[in-house]
Order: structure tokens, then sequence, then C-alpha cells
């Protein structure tokens, strides 16, 4: 039971309005392909109505889509986005997630004709790298500041401090902490995400696509 779509995004002129509503970056409508990963429950809505089934279970009582559907619907987007990647990878194609699209719902929705119970999970985009050079990747997590034994255990600063600490000495490194190098790599991402304006749009957008997805069939 798929609960998502992909829209593959071939019109220019459709890539570049994505490349404006997506946080202006330019290498979406530079890309060769791009892949638009939908949850999308608007498919079984329709199957469920158009077929019938709805109305031959008259024994029981008509449950409107909700925010579990939702919840399972993205986690099925993702898998689906992620397994691309891989694959992507082993056929010698680099590819990079596009999270701002999440912005701008509205204008997504009308640009991509989404019906009510269909909204974007993920994009990404794909192409061939223009050199062997791998770029250097952001350092990770120890592995025991991530997986923890049978319960949640909630991490504070020295746990934190601890977890990034590779992460902030390569910002270090390259001069990008704020306060003139002095910060750290909590105020480096509280002042350019946590406050951003795209993260704001982001929250907005949000909160429009979920109300959309609830009320989408009704």
């Amino acid at each position: 039971m798929a609960y998502y779509s992909i829209v593959e995004v071939c019109d220019r002129e459709k890539k570049e309005k994505l490349a404006l509503l997506c946080d202006n970056q330019p290498m979406i409508a530079k890309a060769p392909l791009v892949w638009i990963f939908l949850a999308d429950a608007q498919k079984w809505l329709n199957y469920y109505h158009e077929s019938g089934a709805v109305e031959k279970a008259n024994d029981l009582p008509y449950r409107p889509i909700g925010l579990g559907d939702l919840h399972l619907a993205l986690q099925d987007t993702i898998i689906a986005a992620h397994n691309a990647v891989i694959a992507a990878e082993a056929l010698g194609l680099g590819s990079c997630y596009i999270g701002d699209v999440i912005e701008n719902f509205e204008e997504l929705s009308d640009l991509l004709h989404l019906s009510g119970s269909v909204i974007p999970g993920a994009m990404v985009i794909f192409g061939y790298p223009k050199t062997d050079n791998a770029v250097k990747p952001t350092p990770r997590c120890p592995v025991d500041s991530i997986f923890m034994k049978d319960s949640y255990r909630e991490p504070h600063l020295k746990e934190m401090e601890a977890a990034y600490f590779e992460h902030e000495e390569q910002k270090r490194r390259i001069q990008s902490l704020p306060y003139e190098n002095t910060g750290t790599l909590a105020d480096f991402y509280y002042r350019r995400k946590h406050t951003s304006a795209f993260m704001r749009e982001m929250n907005r957008s949000t909160e429009v696509m979920f109300r959309r997805w609830v009320e989408g069939d009704s």
C-alpha cells in the first residue's frame, strides 16, 4: 500500500519557478533530473470512493483521512527518496536533497496541481559530479550520542558539546562561526537556521499543508 507518488519535473519554466520557490537556488533549474516525492493519500481516497468500497462497507463508519495517515505517508515518501539516492549513487550519479520544497506551499501546490491530501515530502536533484574529488562531509555525531538503550536519555550541554565537537572545530578552522569566530556551533545554527526567515516560512507552510491534508476530502 504505497502512500507516495513522484513527480519528475522536466519543464524548464517549472524548474526555474521551483528554484525561486525553494529559497532561490539556481542549481535546481540547472539539474538534469528533478524529482519531487509526494506524500499521497489522495490516490487511495479516490480508489475507495470510485471503486464503491466506501458504499459497500455501509456497516462501518466512514473515517476521514487523518494525521496518522500523514505520518505513514511521510515515512513511505522519505524511504522512497532515500532509496532513489542510494540507487543513483550506485550508478555514479550525485544527488542533493532540497528541504526548501516545503516552503511556499500554496504556490508549489498550484505549480504541480496537487490535490487535497497530497503534500511534498522531499525533493531530490540528480546529476553527474563535475569532479572526482569528494566534498568533505560534515562530521557526524558519535554513535553513543545517537543510540540509546531501553529509554530516551535527554542530552544536555556537556553531551551536546561532545557530540558536536568535531563539527564545531571544522567551522572554527574555516572561520565561519559567529561573533568573530568566538561563538559556538549552537550560536551558528541558532542564528542561521532556527531564527531564519526560511524556517518561519517552512513552519507556516507546514501548518497550511497539514490542515489541507485533513480537510482535503471533506
